[in-house]
């Protein structure tokens, strides 16, 4: 991969949001491959898609790509994206497309990290306050995605601090967390939720009770549920059947994947 951006397209704009599109998709669009397939190339669609940037012609799977300045190298918390009602119909009717999260710095990219759909829940999803009413597209109303609510196994780096990553581990990467895909919005949301924490924990060995801790913040995200250390079980039992969690003994577990 050539990890420095062309400037050169950059020439005939003014706008410093549309240079950064021009200049980051072109570089995608001659470097990158298809995180899911291993296609060589992925397609920029020529119109402005409202669903995706690029495609790919072997798996017909849906890319958007999200870039920013980075000094540090430090990727965002928080990714503006579309208006929040499209985001959340997106998601919750299983039509978002997956997500690249790209940081550069003096013209070369520093980070890129890939995001499957699968891995984004409506909780994720910020609702911004409406523009004001001198502004262009008053009272439009966007969102954010809180990027660290994503668990970390649901991040993989093709390139990190500047190096890319081998396509095979990016791939095999990929295929391991597909078992994690459900159609199920709501299993999704208690799946990823125990998933993530379990990643805060210090160790990877860890006890039920160590999940338990949570119980007070998965309750505020499910208020509706009235047997949360029930759910925190059957998840655990759902990641040790896919292979993420082993069983150690009575009420002690291991992460495999992190």
């Amino acid at each position: 991969m050539d990890l420095y951006l062309n400037n050169q397209l950059s020439h005939h704009y003014k706008n410093h949001s549309q240079i950064i599109r021009i200049v980051t998709e072109d570089w995608m669009t001659r470097n990158m491959f298809c995180p899911i397939c291993g296609a060589n190339v992925l397609y920029h669609y020529k119109a402005n898609k409202p669903v995706a940037d690029f495609f790919c012609k072997s798996c017909n799977s849906d890319f958007e790509l999200k870039s920013h300045e980075s000094k540090r190298g430090t990727i965002k918390s928080k990714i503006p994206d579309v208006a929040f009602h499209t985001m959340i119909e997106r998601i919750t009717s299983l039509n978002n497309p997956n997500l690249f999260v790209m940081t550069y710095t003096d013209s070369t990219v520093n980070n890129l990290i890939f995001i499957p759909k699968f891995f984004f829940t409506p909780d994720m999803i910020e609702k911004r306050q409406p523009l004001k009413e001198t502004a262009r597209r008053a009272g439009w109303i966007g969102c954010n995605i809180e990027i660290n609510s994503i668990p970390d196994t649901g991040k993989i780096f093709i390139i990190k601090a500047g190096l890319q990553q081998e396509r095979e581990s990016v791939l095999q990467q990929y295929n391991k967390i597909l078992s994690l895909q459900t159609q199920k919005i709501e299993k999704r949301g208690w799946l990823l939720d125990v998933l993530q924490c379990i990643e805060k924990l210090p160790s990877r060995n860890f006890c039920i009770d160590d999940i338990y801790a949570f119980e007070p913040s998965l309750k505020i995200k499910h208020p509706e549920n009235n047997f949360i250390r029930d759910k925190i079980r059957q998840q655990l039992q759902y990641l040790r059947n896919k292979g993420f969690v082993e069983f150690v003994s009575r009420g002690h577990y291991k992460l495999l994947l992190k």
